[in-house]
């Protein structure tokens, strides 16, 4: 049972609808949000506590005051559909701080409740991105990829450290009503991903790739088989898709 949790990245997109859900529970007393952007006004809550906080920052001792937590849901992180060519130097070294980095900052200040016979909960936005080469997306795959392989590095160290924790590995592909890539974000369209990210981080689980049998578990399939075609494939999927600007 969740009593009090943390949400990086908690003032929009999936990361509000989590915290939104999680603050509805009548055991839920508390929901702390840390973003760089603050929480809208319609979707304030009096169980919200907001901390203005970059994921660029050098001190992230603000993570030390949350010891009453026994949930942590990281889902910040930002991403741009462009060629490699068309990306900054300054884009790829804050995607890997944002979207990489940061999060293992932040485990680093859980991970004695994680590495522990107590139940803690924590679970990390990842990206399917990180499981394939994704074209137009090089620079946001590489920094998820390397979030999986810490995550599952992670995983092995806590089991066989006699943890009974997992950190929780979120692998979606494409979120439709998320603030990602600056968007607007609409609650309606991901309460059910939320609840269902809720549950597997709960149950205390390592992984969850939502639409895995209906999309994903081909797909896979696909990229293990020849990556150099489905490479291809997916530069021409997103070229269809209308995404690229």
């Amino acid at each position: 049972m969740i009593t009090r949790a943390l949400v990086v990245g908690g003032a929009s997109g999936i990361g509000l609808s989590i915290a939104t859900l999680l603050a509805s529970r009548e055991e839920c007393l508390r929901v702390y949000i840390v973003d760089r952007a603050e929480v809208p006004e319609e979707a304030a809550n009096p169980k919200f506590v907001y901390h203005k906080f970059d994921l660029m920052s050098e001190d992230f001792s603000l993570f030390d005051s949350f010891e009453d937590v026994d949930a942590v849901m990281i889902t910040a992180g930002f991403g741009r559909l462009a060629l490699f060519e068309s990306v900054s130097e300054e884009h790829i070294t804050s995607s890997m701080t944002v979207n990489a980095t940061a999060a293992m900052r932040i485990i680093r200040h859980f991970y004695h409740r994680l590495n522990s016979a107590n139940p803690f909960r924590l679970g990390v936005m990842v990206s399917i991105a990180g499981y394939l080469s994704s074209p137009f997306f090089a620079v946001y795959g590489a920094s998820k990829a390397a979030l999986r392989y810490f995550i599952e590095s992670l995983n092995v160290e806590l089991e066989k450290g006699g943890a009974v924790n997992r950190i929780l590995n979120v692998s979606p592909g494409s979120i439709k009503g998320t603030s990602f890539g600056g968007g607007a974000t609409y609650l309606a369209q991901t309460e059910a991903l939320a609840q269902e990210i809720i549950a597997h981080l709960e149950a205390g689980n390592d992984l969850f790739i939502p639409q895995y049998e209906e999309v994903f578990k081909e797909v896979l399939e696909r990229y293990h088989e020849d990556f150099r075609e489905e490479g291809r494939r997916s530069y021409e999927y997103k070229l269809k898709s209308g995404r690229v600007k």
